[in-house]
């Protein structure tokens, strides 16, 4: 623009505005000023927005007054970054915030790392969010300005809780994992002794609490780290506590260990070489241990474990724990599948090698070494036929209603007998659990939201002093309702988690393959294999069952 100069001081620093009226050919506003300054290298100056007013007012005031002189005004200047460090109350986290200059300064890692070091950030920076942090200001327009967290501290973390460590092993566990021969051969047949505890056996040890992790602040403080807790250690049935060492659980009985959720006892154990017309049925208050076979129409009842080191033939057996059939087991079925003559009905799991005609009754776990066939299952857990990490047993012509996956290395038989799995009955009572929980929580929501009204309008009164008494207990009846509400509210998410959680859960797993005549069932959900399939998945997503070939 003739007439108008625009030009740094000498120092480099500044920038000024030269007019000289008499060169100027055509009027101009404090806006063409600002357009002249944006098309110019001194762009990215901070500008005087009321310099630049002055000295176009007083260019107009010379034209019409005839003065010729030079008008001369400061109107902008180069302005550095600002950066300010800021540390957080817990001391870690420390935030910079930068505000781009004005054709000044950009910031360095080098002087982003002096800044903290002025505010007393030493441990925890990160230099990759630096860089970043520089060049965000490198690409940004002046003025902008950016926070980003560029130091943590490390919380300290407390230490595990104490734990409680078996010395032996369940039976069922030493049946499930065979004895190894050397470094490369596992022996299918040694299963390993089944434990038979004599009083004074160390049973249970309880670890110590982790010490937990020191943490540091971003000023380079050590926090202390806070151990964690110790567990109650209590004797179970049969068991006592050392005299020497209060970690330690010795057995006071000699009998049959069981460790389960977090608890150790001994069972008092009867022990036979077998079940048969001339020992007669057993009904034993503990665990029962037979070192022989099980005939026909003999029965088992024992309020404990029962393990038989042998064969089951057309024999009852009922246990208050886990049943374990190191061999076989078989019965008879009459034509409609209705009468079972070879029942095992336990409260925990059941395992046997191989079984034929069995009704299998049992709140955990099903395991099968072998094979199995002409049964029917009805179990609170899984059905698992075959090696424990990778199931290629055979399982067909069976019954089965379980709460979680089913696997076998084959599913069904070439005959197409058929193979029914049920998962419905677990599915429906949690069902019927949310339910109740969703309509009682509905009707303490209303009865509190009612409540809250009726405080607020107590609250909003002057009290008298001889009511003041009942208006303390209704805030406290007020907030243990509130208090139970939350709680309901929680238990409800864990029940829809519960819900999502069973459907995930409930699948077939065939490492082998899938015959005609498998029937997978969720209500009224069905899949139905038609055909032969080659090493798959049956799952439970989408409200649809789906067929996964398994690579």
């Amino acid at each position: 623009m003739l007439g108008v100069t625009l030009k740094t001081d000498e120092t480099d620093r500044y920038l000024d505005l030269d007019i000289l009226p008499d060169l100027v050919q055509q009027k101009f506003e404090a806006s063409d000023i600002h357009e002249l300054i944006q098309k110019s290298e001194f762009k990215h100056f901070f500008v005087f927005d009321e310099n630049i007013l002055d000295a176009v007012n007083s260019y107009k005031s010379s034209v019409e007054n005839g003065v010729a002189s030079a008008i001369e005004n400061r109107i902008g200047e180069r302005r550095d970054s600002q950066v300010k460090c800021k540390i957080v109350e817990d001391q870690l986290t420390a935030l910079l915030t930068v505000t781009t200059g004005y054709a000044g300064k950009l910031p360095t890692i080098n002087s982003l790392l002096k800044e903290l070091d002025k505010t007393g950030v030493k441990r925890g920076i990160s230099t990759k969010r630096l860089k970043h942090l520089v060049e965000q200001c490198e690409q940004a327009p002046p003025g902008e300005t950016f926070e980003a967290i560029v130091a943590k501290g490390l919380p300290p973390r407390v230490g595990k809780s104490s734990k409680l460590k078996p010395l032996v092993q369940n039976a069922l566990e030493r049946i499930l994992k065979p004895q190894t021969l050397g470094s490369t051969r596992v022996d299918m047949r040694n299963l390993g002794a089944i434990i038979c505890v004599q009083k004074g056996a160390e049973l249970l040890r309880r670890m110590p609490p982790g010490e937990g992790r020191k943490g540091f602040t971003v000023g380079g403080e050590t926090i202390k780290a806070k151990p964690g807790e110790w567990l109650k250690f209590r004797p179970g049935d049969g068991t006592v506590i050392s005299d020497s060492d209060e970690n330690l659980l010795l057995a006071d009985i000699a009998g049959m260990p069981k460790f389960k959720d977090q608890k150790m006892w001994v069972d008092d154990i009867f022990i036979c070489k077998g079940v048969n017309v001339g020992s007669g049925n057993v009904d034993y208050d503990g665990s029962v241990l037979v070192n022989g076979d099980v005939t026909e129409k003999m029965e088992i009842n024992a309020t404990g474990d029962v393990t038989i080191n042998g064969f089951v033939e057309s024999a009852s057996i009922n246990a208050g724990g886990d049943i374990i059939i190191t061999e076989g087991a078989m019965g008879k079925v009459n034509d409609s599948a209705t009468v079972y003559s070879s029942s095992l009905t336990a409260k925990g799991n059941v395992h046997i090698q191989h079984g034929q005609g069995l009704d299998i009754i049992c709140s955990g776990n099903v395991t099968v070494g072998r094979q199995l066939a002409y049964s029917r299952i009805n179990c609170g857990g899984k059905v698992t036929v075959g090696a424990v990490d990778k199931p290629n047993g055979n399982i067909f012509a069976c019954n089965i209603k379980c709460q979680d996956a089913v696997s076998a290395g084959t599913l069904g038989a070439v005959s197409g007998s058929n193979l029914s799995v049920d998962f419905s009955d677990g599915f429906n009572t949690l069902l019927e659990r949310k339910d109740t929980l969703d309509e009682l929580l509905k009707k303490i929501r209303q009865n509190n939201t009612r409540h809250f009204e009726r405080m607020n309008i107590i609250n909003s009164k002057l009290i008298p002093q001889d009511m003041q008494d009942r208006v303390d207990e209704a805030k406290q009846l007020f907030e243990n309702e509130s208090q139970l509400l939350q709680w309901l509210e929680n238990k409800a998410q864990e029940m829809h988690k519960s819900k999502e959680q069973y459907q995930t859960d409930i699948q077939l797993m065939a490492n082998k393959r899938v015959y005609p005549g498998v029937v997978v069932k969720l209500n009224n959900r069905t899949w139905r294999a038609e055909r032969e399939y080659d090493r798959t998945k049956i799952c439970f997503h989408g409200h649809q069952w789906h067929f996964e070939p398994l690579t």
